[in-house]
Parts: structure tokens; sequence; C-alpha cells
């Protein structure tokens, strides 16, 4: 068989319970200490047969070659023609034969097939207790990374990666996908207090190293080796069965938010709104990749081949594929039993059924005919073996499921508190939904039990959507089979039953809306919504909680009304304002283990070298998603509201220093709300200033450090106290009412200030940056080529006259001070300036105190010009110290440029005040010793976070 006939129903990969893993520690309530729950039947045939030199593509060939038995793989002797490692051991395979799957691709020494651990893929569903779907983002190009399907590179192939767990796969194999996604909330009865290991195979970094033998488990040359996508371990495919089944999630244990503590009712909305995944954005590769955008056409096809003794098939496997036109082509000899083209029909499916109960009809016929060569098992009258094709052989084949009148199902109990996995139940043609009930609660010794109080759902496992449905009572199970089959059969692999208790939800879904006019009253709020959304009062409750910031909470009691408003506010506007929702997940804050401290991570993907994506998808791997949000969709309100009733958190804000204001001042109008009212908060530049990062220790800007070592950096961080100052700006200059047409003073504005306050050529560079930067936005993507524009437009400045002095007035502590000649003027709260330099300066003077940020004490401190500015830049010169103190009052006599943090405007004449704002803030600075074991063995340290935590990004 060639490579591209083949594919894999499914991941090599496991949420942690696996049944046939030995050793260990188990759980009562776990499948793994269930005998029933098996990991399948091997496919590979006993030792006795004896070599044949039959074709290729033949299951006889197999059959006769005394290869081992194996966890569902189908392996035939291969030649190798290129260097070809072993999947097992990661060995090189010495010599010109080894041993491949004819499903799953998976290559082997002769050696290692005994040993064997690794499931093939076609069986990977059966190992999944509670589906999962994965959040996959559009297509791209990841290079150095294999498919979890098919095994192969992905390379310049369309891929897709899923944003919440490790799994690569083609996008020709996502059909085949398995929903076997990390579980990060539970929904309804979807409760589980134990966590074991959530393995996922391959794509680890080639230094990876074994965490039962030390030796290396990584591989750059084929998918390999296992890690916990919780805890982050790793282990060869043969030592990891030995390991405790329970995760502790790890080193980052304290940080994580334990999925059990969040409860999201989600039946209907996408993983994407979910997660607050952007939809619209494009998936972010590896460097130097581009994405090709979405897939276009159906399901790949093998390409024809070439060798006059095989003939190409079209197969389908039912309805669904026939209506999509999506085939799988599959190479078979002409020479061969029909038995052996229905299990490579299979195979190209993944399907792990035996063949004589599968059967090929014609596309064009649609039934079946009694003459037909190929569903009578590839025998004559006579008994000899006849060859399936005629010259007239059809190209296009449907395989149906030959019709039963007796099965066995599996009726799994994943989502009831009970000790095994599943319960097998034999069904004939007149047993029932009911009779299925009545079995299993027999089997269970639940005699007393209720029929009505227990129904049969049917989950259908898709790679995307976990699809769920409660069937009829009185529904005969065998005719679902059928209509099932009928359909697609690859579907009825992936399809599933279960019991479950047949309680009545309390459904609330909480969906937070801004972008409404502040300060208003709830009946206000909710006749603006029945207006714009036509919400019906009786299932949605308005509640004003953060009406000052112009947001309300939905609280709906029915799905339906839910999805319809989410999806409605996307195009709704009010007084021309662009309305934003977000879904918000419940934290039950009680079942926090009592060590937990969650950390609540904000994202900017617009800050500084535009890094942000790459750190979201990796925050989103290695927490819960639930603890990662993206500032560009709601801003900082959605994550404050989902912590509120956590007793203690920390907070990291991923972005520049306007990204630390922005979200440290929406904290400080919210505050009251939530059950921690100062949480500690740790700082990733990623902006081109980042003075407050430099001051706290965390650099000078992020450039791709392991985003795992970043986290223990943030658990292991000092706390130390901010302050923060208040700036009110009382413009004398009046404007014209739209109203009345009377001219009257423009109102106050107040803004917040953390870093510091820049009045004359200062802000006027900054604003100049401002503007470049929002005609072409797409250029500012490094902060190399920022800090080059900030220097051509500071050359622009040098012919500027030193009269700033003459255009103010400065009192500090309400008494007046004279101002020398200055073309800048410059508040300091921290000690760094203008990308990290010390504008204030070292030299010890008896008039001032040593700076520091907790003092309550501002700096001021003059410059005269760009070329000042340059030498302070380049550690030549200091400022010109004005003056410190608490209050200040400047006075501006004309329009001048003023940036805070960074932020730049032009103010008109009139008062501006700056006062300290309330409480001091915690923030985290990165301790000493942390940052001197980084720096002295970098290289060492990478090696080591690359070991711990893989993260791919």
């Amino acid at each position: 068989m060639q490579e591209g006939e083949m594919a894999a129903d499914g991941a090599r990969s496991r949420l942690g319970n696996l049944a046939h893993r030995g050793g260990g520690g188990s759980n009562s309530s776990s499948p793994s200490s269930s005998p029933k729950l098996g990991g399948g039947r091997s496919r590979t045939p006993p030792q006795h047969q004896k070599h044949s030199p039959a074709s290729p593509g033949s299951k006889h060939q197999q059959l006769r070659q005394g290869i081992p038995a194996s966890p569902g793989h189908t392996f035939r002797r291969v030649t190798l023609t290129k260097p070809t490692f072993c999947h097992h051991c990661t060995d090189f395979i010495w010599g010109l034969a080894g041993f491949q799957c004819e499903v799953c691709n998976f290559m082997s020494h002769e050696k290692c097939l005994k040993h064997m651990k690794t499931l093939c893929a076609c069986m990977a569903p059966s190992l999944v207790r509670v589906p999962v779907s994965h959040c996959f983002r559009p297509p791209g190009h990841y290079k150095k990374k294999f498919c979890a399907v098919c095994r192969k590179l992905l390379d310049d192939s369309l891929a897709l990666r899923c944003e919440v767990c490790e799994l690569h796969v083609h996008a020709d194999c996502v059909l085949f996908t398995c929903s076997d996604c990390r579980l990060c909330y539970h929904d309804s009865q979807q409760d589980h207090d134990t966590y074991h290991h959530h393995w996922r195979e391959g794509n680890l970094s080639s230094s990876a190293r074994c965490e039962v033998c030390k030796k290396t488990c990584g591989s750059s040359e084929v998918l390999s080796g296992m890690r916990c996508e919780w805890c982050g371990i790793q282990a060869h495919a043969a030592c990891y069965v030995i390991l405790n089944h329970e995760c502790t999630f790890g080193k980052l244990r304290n940080m994580v938010l334990p999925p059990n503590s969040v409860l999201l009712q989600s039946r209907n909305f996408s993983k994407m709104h979910c997660f607050r995944i952007s939809e619209s954005l494009q998936t972010e590769q590896d460097e130097d990749n581009e994405t090709d955008g979405i897939i276009q056409g159906s399901v790949k096809e093998t390409p024809t081949s070439t060798d006059s003794s095989k003939q190409s098939l079209k197969i389908y496997d039912g309805h669904d594929a026939v209506k999509r036109n999506q085939p799988r082509t599959i190479s078979v000899p002409r020479i061969a039993k029909s038995e052996e083209v229905v299990e490579a029909a299979l195979r190209a499916f993944y399907i792990p059924d035996e063949p004589q109960d599968y059967e090929l009809e014609t596309l064009t016929q649609q039934t079946l005919v009694s003459d037909d060569i190929i569903n009578r098992n590839g025998a004559t009258d006579d008994g000899k073996v006849s060859s399936v094709f005629k010259e007239t052989t059809p190209e296009a084949w449907i395989i149906r499921a030959k019709p039963k009148e007796r099965e066995v199902i599996k009726v799994y109990l994943g989502w009831m508190k009970v000790g095994v996995a599943y319960i097998s139940i034999p069904v004939a043609l007149e047993t029932t939904v009911k009779n299925i009930i009545q079995e299993v609660l027999l089997q269970l010794r639940r005699l007393k039990e209720n029929v009505d109080d227990f129904r049969l759902v049917e989950v259908l496992m898709g790679s995307k959507q976990v699809q769920r449905m409660v069937l009829p009572i009185e529904d005969l199970i065998l005719d679902r089979l059928k209509d099932i089959r009928k359909t697609s059969i690859r579907q009825m692999n992936q399809t599933r039953f279960y019991l479950e208790e047949n309680l009545k939800p309390d459904i609330k879904i909480e969906i937070l809306l801004s972008g409404l006019p502040p300060l208003l009253s709830a009946e206000e709020y909710t006749n603006i919504l029945k207006d714009s959304l036509g919400i019906k009062e009786h299932l949605v409750t308005v509640v004003p909680a953060y009406a000052p910031q112009g947001a309300v909470v939905l609280q709906i009691s029915c799905f339906s009304e839910a999805e319809r408003i989410f999806m409605l506010v996307k195009d709704t506007t009010v007084n021309n304002k662009q309305i934003t929702a977000v879904i918000i997940p419940h934290i039950m804050h009680e079942k926090l283990p009592q060590y937990s401290c969650p950390l609540l991570v904000f994202v900017n993907p617009k800050s500084g070298g535009l890094k942000g994506r790459d750190l979201l998808y990796s925050f989103r791997k290695l927490l819960n998603p639930h603890q990662v949000f993206e500032l560009t969709n709601g801003g900082p309100l959605p994550g404050f509201h989902t912590f509120s009733q956590v007793p203690y958190f920390r907070v990291l804000v991923c972005g520049g220093d306007g990204t630390v204001g922005w979200v440290l001042g929406a904290l400080e109008e919210i505050r009251h709300k939530l059950v921690c009212t100062e949480p500690s908060i740790a700082v990733l530049p990623l902006g081109t200033g980042n003075d407050l990062g430099r001051v706290l220790r965390w650099g000078a800007g992020y450039s791709g450090e392991d985003p795992y070592s970043v986290l223990l950096s943030v658990d292991e961080a000092e706390n130390v106290l901010m302050d923060r100052w208040t700036i009110l700006l009382d413009a004398q200059e009046v404007v014209d009412s739209m109203e009345n047409g009377i001219s009257e003073p423009e109102p106050p504005k107040i803004v917040q200030m953390n870093n510091y306050c820049g009045i004359g050529i200062d802000a006027e560079l900054s604003l100049d940056f401002h503007h470049a930067r929002e005609i072409e936005p797409g250029k500012f993507n490094s902060r190399f080529h920022n800090k080059g524009v900030y220097v051509r437009a500071g050359l622009q400045k040098l012919s500027h006259n030193r009269n700033l002095h003459k255009d103010l007035k400065l009192q500090v502590d309400q008494q007046e001070v004279e101002l020398p000649n200055i073309e800048g003027l410059i508040f300091l709260n921290i000690p760094s300036w203008g990308s990290g330099a010390d504008l204030w300066g070292s030299d010890n003077d008896n008039r001032y105190g040593k700076p520091r940020i907790d003092d309550g004490l501002l700096e001021v401190v003059g410059v005269t010009g760009v070329v000042h500015m340059g030498q302070v830049q380049g550690g030549l010169r200091s400022g010109i110290r004005i003056a410190q103190g608490s209050y200040f009052r400047v006075t501006l006599l004309k329009p001048i440029p003023v940036q805070v943090d960074g932020e730049p405007w032009i103010q008109p004449p009139g008062q501006i005040i700056i006062s300290a704002a309330g409480p001091k803030v915690h923030m985290l600075k990165k301790s000493k010793q942390k940052q001197k074991k980084t720096s002295s063995s970098s290289k060492e340290a990478k090696g080591d976070s690359v070991t711990l935590n893989d993260n791919g990004s």
C-alpha cells in the first residue's frame, strides 16, 4: 500500500484514564479500574502463519508473516528505500526491511513489535471516556510538526492546530481526529474531582527527557514520546505506563485553575466562543511560515497508481460522504479477494471492524445485486478464488454494513458516579431504548430505580463539535444503528451511547455586554436591549453590575435565547457604538484547593512586536484557557468579572506600559466588586519602552523566552508596592455646545499615571510616533523598527527653541517653582524613562531623597531638547533635577503636547493637577535569584524548560 492510501480515525492520545495501561495508581471512578474497558483487540494474526509472497496490499501477506500481536495495528513488512526511524524506540532502522501499520503508518523494528504500547489510530476513540472537541483555527503551515492522525510530517501541507491542546493534524485528516481535547471545564453532569494525566503523543523537543528513565524521549524524525498536557511531564511510550495515573498539575499547580472548579453550560456555543478566541484572526504559525487560507474542495485523494497490476477505486462510507463529495481512494491489486478489498476500504476510513461484516455496492445502482462478484466474498460456485474485478468494474463504490439481527452495544457511564466505564448490552430487532436502560440498571443492581429517571444519549464525537441527542424511549436501537451506518460508517465508529440521570438542569448562561451608555439603571438597560436585541424578559435578567463602565451581565435561562443574543450582538450598535459580548464561565471558588492561587492572564496581541498571538496559544496550553483573556475582546472587565469570587489570585499582564495602565485602571474602577481586592500584578513586557517591566526586573521586552519559565518566575516573584497617581486635566479653552450654540468650557478629564507624565518635547515625539503607527500599523511589528521611528522624529525636532518654561507654571506642594530653560518637563514615578534611561541620575543630592516606587513622591526633571534626551539615553548625562513632591499643579498658557505612560495628546491651556491615587497597588517583582539563574545559564535553562514543557511556540 502506498503512503497516501493510509489515514487514521483519531489521534493517538488519551484523556489520561487509559484502560490498557499497567501500573500506577487507580481510582474507583476511573475507567482504568474497570476490567470492561479494554484498549481493543489486536487485528494482527497469530504467529503460526507462514510467509507468502503475496501482493503488498493483501492481508494474506501480513497473515503469514508471523508478526507478534500489537494493540490494534495491522503491520506488514515493507522494503525501506530511505532513512527510516522506529516510532517506538526512535532509533534508526538498519537494513532494508521494517514493519509499517497499514492504517496509521506506524513504523517499527521487528524487535520492537512485541513491546508495542501505542495503539493504532483507529482504536483511539475507544479510549475516550468523556469526549471533548478540539478548537481548531483556520488552516496554515506548521513546519517540524507531525500529524497526530497519519503520523507524517506536516511540512508544506495545509494543517490545523488545536488552540487548547498539542494536537496538530493535516487538513485532510481532520475528519478522522478523535475528540480527545483537554477537559477544561464541566458542563452540568460532567463533574470530575480526580484528574489523570492527559497524554498526547509526539511533537516533543528533540532534547526532551523521559520522566522515568531520564533518557532522551523526543525526536525530530518521528511522532514519538508522550507528554501530559496538564503537568508537562514527558516519557517514552514504553515508560509512561508505569507512572502514577493521577496528575497533580506539576510545578504550575498553584496557578492553574482546576477544571472541576469551572462550570460552563455551553451546549449551543462553539469552543471558540467559550474560550473567547477571535474567529476572524488568521492562525499564527511558527517562524517564517505563512497561511494559505481555507481548505478548498473535498478530502485529499490518493494519486492514481501507475502500477498496471493495481486498480484505484473511490470509496464512499455512506450518504453523507456522497452528498459532500468526500471519497477516499484506495489502490488494490487487480487479482484480490473481495474481503481484502473491503478491508482496504475499511482501513481508508479507519474502521477497526472485521471485513466480513461489510460489503460494497456500486455508487450508481445504490442497491446490492445478487450476482455482483464483490458481494460473494470472492468465491465462485465451485469454491475457487476469483478476481474481484472485471473489465467493466465501476470506479466508485459505497461501503455498507451488512444487516444484523443481533448486536452488542456498549453503554457508557462516564457522566455518572459509577466505577465501570461501560456495560455491554446485547440487542435484538425488538430491543428498545427502554429495554437497554432496564438492562443497564439491572447489571448495576439498581433495581429500585425508575426507568423514567434515566435517559439514553447518543453522542457523536466529532473533532470540531461533540453532538448529543436524547433518544426517544420507544426507539428500536437496531434501527437507529442502521440509520447511522447508512449515513456514515465512520460516524458510527465515533458514536457512543451514554446513560444519564434524567435531571432537569438549572440553566444559567452568563454573557457580559460592554459598550453600552454608562450609569443607567437596570430598567433603562433592559429597555435599550429590548429595542436593539429583542430580549425576552422572562428568560433574560439584566444585572447592571458595571454601570459606570457601561457594561451589564445578562443571566439567561434558555440555550437558544443565549445563542440568539450572542450572535445578534455582533451586528448591533447603541448610540453608534459597537456592543461586545463575552461568554463568562462560573468559577466555583469553594472547589478551589486551599493552596490555590490561580493566575489571571491578560494578553494584548497588538502590543510591541506582535508576539501576543504566540503567547495566547502557549498560555492556553500551559494553563486552563478560562484563565487567559485577550484584551482586544472586551478589555480587562471579562477577566476580572470571571475571577470576582476567587478569594486569592494573581494577575499577569502581557503588553506594553499602556496595557499595564489599562488593566490597573480597570482594577481600580471595579476593586469593590472583587473578593480579592488587591491582587498582585506581574508584567511580561511586549511594548516598545517597557519601563515598568525593567524596574520590576521582567526585562526590556519579551524576545521568545519559554512561556513555561515565565510562569515559574511569576510563581516565585516578590510582592512589592507601587504608587499610582491621578492627573486632573482642567482645560480653560471653550468649546461650542451642539445643543444650544453657547460656548462652554471643556469638561475636566481624569487619567491615571503609573510610570511618568511628560509635557513638551517628550510628548511631542510620542505623538509623532503615535500618528505614524495609526497610518501604517502593519509596519510596527518590532521594537527595533519602533525605536527607529522615534529617532527619525527626534532628528526633525533638533531646531526647536528652549522656551517651554515661558509657556507653563509649576507649583510643587503649593510652592511656586522657578523653571530653567527647558524644552520638556517630566514627572517620574519609577526610575526608568524612555526605554530604560535613568533620567533622575544616580548622584547623591542632599536636597532630595533617593527615589522609590512606593515613597509617595514624584521626581520632576527637565530636558533641554532632543540632543539632551539622546545623551540621557546613552548614559552620558542625566536630566535637570527640578523638584520632588506629592502634589503638583501645572498651568498651561497655550496648547502643549502631553503624554501619560506613552499615551499622547495636545492639551489645551488650563490646569493640570497631579496627586496620589488611593491605595498603592501590589506588583510582582522578579526575584534576583531567578534573574541571575536565567541570565547566567540561559542555554541550560532553555533546555530544562523544554524538557519540562515543550509548548511548540
